[in-house]
């Protein structure tokens, strides 16, 4: 799954945004409430919020490697890597 803002995008693997504990933990993380957990239990991805996006990584922490990846838009596709 992902999703573009203007500046930032999202990309979650596909059994991660299935994954209704992981959909949970994001949502707990994100300090900007880019992800939430879908009626279906998985995660969804709360695209009027993507450009909010601070960089701050605490979704990559939370997720497991490759899970997540955010993607800077704005500077030649650039990928945020886990600190």
């Amino acid at each position: 799954m992902r999703a573009d803002g203007i500046f930032i995008a999202v990309e979650v693997d596909d059994q991660a945004a299935n994954d209704a504990a992981l959909a949970v933990k994001l949502s707990d993380a994100c300090p900007v409430d880019i992800f939430a957990q879908a009626e279906s239990g998985g995660l969804s991805i709360v695209e009027k919020n993507l450009d909010e996006c601070v960089l701050c990584g605490l979704c990559l922490a939370a997720a497991p490697e490759g899970a997540v990846t955010i993607v800077k838009l704005y500077d030649n596709e650039a990928i945020l890597a886990k600190a």
